[in-house]
């Protein structure tokens, strides 16, 4: 968190290229040190679990709208800016890569990798982002919902499984100011 900030306060006096190199050299210097790998080999290459996935989140502040501007108006990245300062490191994390929750048949709820793999027509995902929690339902699910099987008694499990991830969504609103918009939508729906 600490280098996310510094980089978004450094888009006060500095062009955001410069600010995308500086991130990639501060990068390549910490792997460089904490990193085990043999030269030229890419397959050699470990770095250790406290680590692990700090060039994740490298990519997705590249990449996240405290340094890439196009489509917010000046108003809005002020804001963005402004909350990221504030807010504590838990928060800001998710601000820099959002969680994805998978519920499904197959058990309780499991984080997902942000990807379009995670899509499947038979699990809703909740994706929190901070300043929006979207409940999205697969295909199947969404369905399933349109023809009623959750109003009918022999179907209890299915009316469990669409209420927990609006109860989880409800729960994180609860406790976050601002209040983050709330956005429910089906797949190959236009919301």
């Amino acid at each position: 968190m600490l280098m996310a900030r510094i980089a978004s306060h450094k888009t006060q006096t500095e062009e955001a290229f410069d600010i995308l190199r500086w991130i990639d050299r501060m990068l390549i210097r910490l792997v460089a040190k904490f990193a085990d790998y043999r030269k030229d080999d890419a397959a050699s290459f470990r770095l250790s679990s406290s680590f692990s996935i700090y060039p994740q989140f490298m990519f997705h502040l590249r990449r996240s709208q405290f340094l890439q501007v196009f489509g917010n108006s000046p108003d809005e990245t002020s804001y963005y800016r402004l909350i990221i300062a504030r807010e504590n490191t838990t928060n800001s994390l998710i601000m820099i890569q959002p969680t994805l929750l998978a519920y499904s048949f197959n058990g309780p709820p499991v984080p997902v990798l942000l990807d379009v793999t995670s899509i499947a027509p038979d699990r809703i995902l909740l994706l929190d982002t901070f300043f929006q929690v979207i409940v999205f339902h697969g295909e199947t699910i969404s369905a399933w919902r349109r023809q009623g099987y959750h109003e009918s008694d022999e179907h209890e499990n299915f009316r469990n499984l669409l209420a927990a991830p609006g109860s989880d969504a409800q729960t994180i609103m609860d406790s976050r100011f601002p209040v983050p918009r709330y956005i429910v939508c089906d797949q190959h729906k236009s919301q």
